[in-house]
């Protein structure tokens, strides 16, 4: 039994995600997504590219909040966290799973078919062998603590190995001392407990789920911090995180501007004069952030017409 769960770890950590894991079509999760006009993973998932991820982790929750909220996305922020690392923010794209409680003659049937398609083990394992570098698994557990201990700390080994990330559950996760003595791994969960998962069974994967009051799709940015996690459409993560960052530098310099007198909180909080936006600038050179700004670009930005 100890060899047989050593292999299973073993291919959970190493097998590309390559199975078909997904009990939504390649051309259905494309349809559902197809305001997002980059690269896809082979099965259809959005692809937001590594350098924007490194940029969302210069942005705050409240930032990009609003300005999905402005863009009519209500419904992407979820709160409410047991977080193991609350000090260590976590981005990443999403690889969704939908668990429910279990039913026998369903549950036999979802492990027959994931057998022959080559997955190992448990459900709660599967999604794992759909994970890559980057990306958050993130799980509707309908909320389950006593026996919806979707990982333990082995899991949490594998999952690190694959993504540099985490997890996102809406469920619980047990081996709490092991799981934070993997450096560099972090979970949001609902609760810790004790118990084995039991009586839940995987039914979707890579499928639209809900977590809370948001709704996930495969493929959107994880932006998760100690207030809560956003969870950004693909399509409109670079608008956001860009936005976000401007947001960000243009209230570290309204800051400096306050605390040295040199303008009043009215001049800073209205319309800027010409003069203000040419001290910007001059401040940005000696104050670079990740996205660059001339003149026009900046103009763009004050008028909210940059995208």
């Amino acid at each position: 039994m100890r060899i047989t769960y050593l292999l299973t770890l073993l291919l959970l950590v190493c097998l590309p995600g390559l199975l078909s894991g997904q009990t939504l079509s390649k051309e259905e999760l494309i349809f559902l997504t197809s305001a997002w006009k980059g690269a896809r993973f082979p099965d259809g998932r959005p692809k937001v590219p590594d350098s924007l991820l490194e940029k969302a982790k210069h942005i705050g929750i409240e930032e990009a909040w609003t300005i999905l909220d402005n863009d009519g996305y209500h419904c992407q922020f979820e709160g409410g966290w047991k977080i193991l690392h609350p000090e260590t923010p976590m981005v990443g794209r999403a690889v969704t799973a939908m668990y429910m409680p279990a039913r026998p003659d369903v549950e036999k049937n979802i492990l027959e078919r994931g057998h022959n398609q080559g997955f190992k083990g448990n459900t709660n394992s599967w999604p794992i062998q759909q994970l890559t570098k980057g990306d958050i698994y993130v799980a509707d557990g309908f909320g389950k603590i006593a026996e919806g201990t979707l990982i333990g700390d082995n899991l949490g080994n594998a999952i690190f190995s694959r993504t540099g990330n985490g997890v996102v559950f809406d469920a619980s996760a047990r081996d709490i001392e092991g799981l934070a003595d993997i450096n560099g791994f972090n979970a949001f969960v609902r609760d810790w407990h004790p118990s084995y998962l039991k009586n839940a069974v995987l039914m979707g994967l890579n499928t639209p789920i809900r977590i809370g009051g948001a709704v996930v799709l495969p493929g959107d940015l994880v932006l998760a911090q100690r207030e809560g996690i956003l969870f950004i459409p693909a399509h409109m993560a670079e608008k956001v995180i860009n936005t976000a960052i401007f947001i960000g530098m243009k209230d570290q310099f309204g800051h400096a501007m306050l605390k040295s007198g040199k303008y009043t909180p009215g001049e800073i909080d209205n319309q800027w004069t010409e003069k203000i936006k040419e001290e910007f600038l001059q401040w940005l050179q000696q104050h670079p952030g990740p996205i660059q700004l001339n003149k026009e670009k900046l103009d763009q930005y004050l008028q909210g017409r940059t995208w």
